[in-house]
């Protein structure tokens, strides 16, 4: 029988080889395998003291981590940059996600196989040396979740050339729209139901029938369902999402949300303040 460390190995070495190929010769920081999971720092170009950089996760079959928001279940990576030298702050960039069930009956948000998050890295003085320290502590879940950790660095900037791989990871970004702009998708309408218990948003977007609607709160203390689309009509569909998961002490209307359409290979991000009734 083939190991799980086998097999995560025969992943990790197969997406690697792509990666190497397509980064050209970027810096990568020494990878840190655990048992279902590869991690590695990704250093890209400069400009005018911003640094394009990644963390590339490759998982072993079968197996997922987790989005900015976890869903119904899970644990958001956590980053801690504080190790770094010469660098002012860093920006985590997120792909778009899938939804998986979650195996209880609810649904988690996140990614399988390999994912690599794009960082942006502003440098306190560009003209001195600078090395991207990270602490990440992150879950790994099949049926159960299980904690796993990494500490990475590597020296900046990398390459002045643009590594591809950083392009592409870029390029899965969900695009910020504003409502209704452009011609692919977006989101058209948000209106709040209070005749429902508890009060419910109905969110209008054009896309397709597939389309898939995340929605998060102001903060963390949020924990917003994932909203439930209905029948597609022509171009546009609409998703309902019951204000549940927010905070005792919170008023409704006014506060921010920040919408993420995920439709096909084509994503945006879009947001809003919660109408009144």
């Amino acid at each position: 029988m083939i190991s799980r460390r086998a097999l995560l190995q025969s992943a990790a070495l197969a997406a690697a080889v792509p990666l190497a190929q397509r980064a050209a010769a970027a810096p990568l920081s020494r990878p840190v395998q655990d048992p279902n999971a590869q991690t590695r720092l990704i250093a890209g170009p400069a400009q005018d003291g911003v640094v394009q950089a990644g963390l590339e996760m490759v998982l072993a079959p079968g197996w997922k981590t987790y989005w900015r928001y976890p869903g119904d279940s899970g644990v958001p990576p956590r980053f801690d940059w504080s190790g770094s030298k010469n660098v002012a702050d860093v920006t985590v960039l997120w792909p778009a996600p899938h939804v998986f069930p979650d195996g209880s009956g609810g649904s988690s948000i996140g990614y399988k196989g390999r994912v690599l998050l794009p960082l942006v890295v502003r440098l306190k003085n560009p003209a001195d040396p600078a090395e991207l320290d990270l602490a990440l502590d992150f879950a790994v879940c099949q049926s159960l979740c299980v904690p796993a950790d990494a500490r990475l660095s590597v020296p900046l900037p990398g390459t002045e050339a643009e590594a591809p791989a950083l392009t592409e990871a870029r390029a899965e970004v969900p695009v910020a729209t504003p409502f209704g702009a452009g011609s692919g998708p977006a989101v058209l309408k948000v209106e709040r139901d209070a005749g429902t218990t508890p009060p419910r948003l109905i969110i209008t977007a054009r896309a397709s029938a597939e389309a898939v609607l995340l929605v998060e709160g102001p903060d963390d203390t949020w924990a917003l369902p994932i909203p439930e689309r209905q029948p597609a009509a022509g171009e546009t569909v609409r998703f309902t999402l019951p204000l549940l998961g927010v905070p005792s002490d919170a008023r409704l209307p006014g506060n921010k949300l920040t919408l993420t359409l995920v439709d096909g290979a084509k994503a945006i991000e879009t947001t809003t303040a919660i109408p009144g009734a």
